[in-house]
């Protein structure tokens, strides 16, 4: 029988693809999941800006305690000028009205010290309960970037099994085609029964090419991720064995959660750090007290420059500060944001766990199911294969079959990434630490 030529070059475009993919992936590098995570850790962008925003906390906290901390200086001077005597009210009949030029030097050192300053020390402590904050905030993006890269890494190797699912499948197509050219030229299945098994091996051929497309797509993705250059070799590894994650008591994680949780801890300490801001606002009426100073040589000439100096401490009050009552206000905004946002985040922390909970337990039963309907899948392909050949029945079973198997084995990936991924999600909302988030992750 006269085959379709361009089935033939479609065969031989797919084969090229096949053979470029492998020989790109004999040179890939194999990336873990754990790899994928400590690379996203040092260079994914969120945990790169969540760094920055601890060195600026730092150094504010450290700009506000320089205002407690002394200050010293010096100067040195060298002048020459003249004096315009009536112009300072002072008249000498015969005398000249302007006087000089003269020349003198001064050398000064001098410094100053807050002794008393309310509200410069609640500013300095309103920052350090920031930086507190700052680096909780770091903390829960190290946790979001394990969480998202996770997820990325589970899509990858969800795609990669597909292609392997489906680059069987189009095996399993080209024997049954052979079977039926065999079948035909024994006259024990019609012309229809080849064409059928020729649209099947299409269609799986064509699922390759998807397939691929598909998971070079989500390498891509991770890539990018991950801080690589978009298009460099990576190759995943294989989706990890089916494993039990035992899930806590509800009440249990809610309390592990709430202590642990990077943003929920986060959310305390810029409250903390409002309540100090209120503090230094009410300070702005007491009174300030600090001392400063100065020594140094003044003389006309470097040989005859007597020490002089003087110290003296300077008391304050503010009498009148209308922008008080305006700042009070913001901060009592900004408070009442935080208290609002504080509850809200406590609810939604349970109901991540809860969904979390009943995603493990729903994508565990469903890994069960769809291993028993993918092995039933693969019985019913092997039976209704053999009466084909048997000359049975026609290859309608076959194919129906083809179809129940490329189905149970879609829902098979399906559930395996689903049930890693809902690890990583309860991982996320318990706040595990990243030492032992692998035990959340689908694998050993």
């Amino acid at each position: 029988m006269t085959r379709d030529p361009f089935r033939k070059g479609t065969l031989g475009i797919v084969c090229i693809l096949l053979a470029a993919c492998a020989s790109a992936q004999e040179t890939a590098q194999r990336l873990t999941m754990q790899d994928a995570i400590g690379l996203a850790l040092q260079k994914n962008l969120n945990v790169l800006v969540a760094g920055t925003q601890i060195s600026e906390a730092e150094g504010t906290r450290t700009r506000r305690l320089s205002a407690l901390l002394p200050h010293a200086g010096g100067d040195a001077l060298a002048n020459r000028k003249n004096l315009n005597l009536a112009a300072s009210g002072i008249s000498i009949p015969g005398a000249p009205t302007v006087v000089g030029p003269f020349s003198y030097y001064d050398f000064r050192i001098s410094a100053s010290q807050s002794l008393i300053d309310r509200q410069g020390y609640h500013n300095w402590k309103a920052s350090t309960r920031q930086e507190q904050a700052a680096k909780l905030d770091y903390e829960d993006s190290r946790s979001l970037v394990i969480r998202q890269t996770a997820a990325l890494y589970l899509d990858a190797q969800s795609a990669a099994a597909e292609v392997q699912a489906v680059e069987s499948r189009v095996s399993t197509s080209e024997a049954l085609e052979k079977l039926a050219l065999d079948q035909h030229g024994q006259g024990l299945a019609t012309a229809v029964d080849v064409v059928r098994a020729q649209v099947q091996l299409a269609r799986d051929r064509h699922s390759v090419l998807v397939a691929q497309d598909n998971y070079q797509t989500s390498l891509l993705v991770l890539e990018r991720y991950l801080g690589m250059s978009p298009g460099t070799a990576l190759e995943v590894t294989e989706q990890p064995p089916f494993h039990h994650i035992a899930a806590p008591a509800i009440d249990d994680a809610v309390h592990t959660a709430l202590q642990a949780r990077a943003d929920y801890r986060s959310l305390f300490s810029q409250r903390e750090s409002i309540v100090e801001q209120q503090k230094a606002s009410r300070a702005r009426y007491f009174p300030t007290l600090s001392i400063n100073g100065d020594y140094g040589a003044l003389g006309r000439n470097f040989g005859t420059m007597p020490g002089i100096g003087q110290i003296q401490g300077t008391l304050s009050i503010t009498v009148f500060d209308r922008d008080r009552s305006g700042e009070r206000q913001e901060l009592a905004s900004r408070l009442q944001r935080l208290n609002a946002q504080i509850d809200d985040l406590a609810r939604g922390i349970e109901q991540d766990l809860r969904k979390a909970m009943l995603d493990l337990d729903s994508t565990e039963q469903q890994v069960k199911l769809t291993e028993e309907a993918l092995n039933l899948a693969h019985q019913e392909l092997t039976l209704s294969e053999d009466r084909f050949r048997d000359g049975v029945a026609d290859n309608i079973e076959v194919v129906t079959a083809q179809a129940a198997l490329a189905s149970a084995e879609d829902d098979r990936i399906t559930a395996l990434a689903s049930h890693a991924d809902a690890g990583v999600a309860l991982a996320r909302a318990l706040g595990v630490s990243e030492k032992s988030y692998q035990a959340y992750l689908g694998g050993p």
